[in-house]
């Protein structure tokens, strides 16, 4: 959650007047690094989303997002969440191949199954790749690598765009 893209992007919402709602990783919170199965990351994740729709965000159009393995996560509960659209920040779309083994698999049939606006913000040098853009996706490349530390200009611009396009939207439709 201290990722500086993450803050930067956090602090756009706030000052745009949105609440964000920052959700650590179980595996993070465990002190681990590397990330649970696919299903409990999706678990916990729904579970806290179902807790803040019924109090906190109660009516309000959801956009859930998070960076590289959360971004995932966003988008493969998306259904699940109701969620209104997702912003992906550096999102692993295939992991870097190593010396020696065999080509990882795409993670694209994540992002092509999400069927709500998405916008991805990836880095032009990022190893895990780039993804392409599709009917429901926007892709904007900033300078940098999959950390997006690099210009934090272009991450918030991106996103103060999107971001006040796709709420208004969903404010218009809902």
């Amino acid at each position: 959650m201290s990722a500086p893209d993450l803050v930067a992007v956090t602090d756009v919402a706030c000052s745009e007047g949105f609440t964000v709602a920052l959700v650590e990783q179980p595996y993070r919170v465990a002190g681990r690094r590397s990330p649970a199965p696919a299903r409990h990351l999706d678990a916990a994740w729904t579970a806290v989303v179902d807790h803040l729709r019924v109090g906190e965000l109660q009516g309000l159009p959801l956009v859930v997002g998070g960076r590289s393995s959360g971004a995932r996560v966003a988008c493969r509960t998306v259904e699940a969440t109701g969620a209104a659209a997702v912003l992906c920040l550096a999102f692993p779309l295939q992991p870097p191949r190593r010396s020696g083994a065999a080509a990882a698999t795409s993670r694209l049939p994540e992002l092509d199954a999400v069927p709500v606006p998405t916008l991805i913000v990836q880095g032009a040098g990022d190893p895990f790749g780039m993804p392409p853009a599709a009917e429901h996706r926007t892709v904007v490349q900033v300078p940098g690598n999959h950390s997006l530390r690099t210009d934090l200009g272009a991450v918030t611009a991106a996103v103060r765009t999107w971001l006040l396009r796709v709420v208004h939207q969903a404010a218009r439709e809902g």
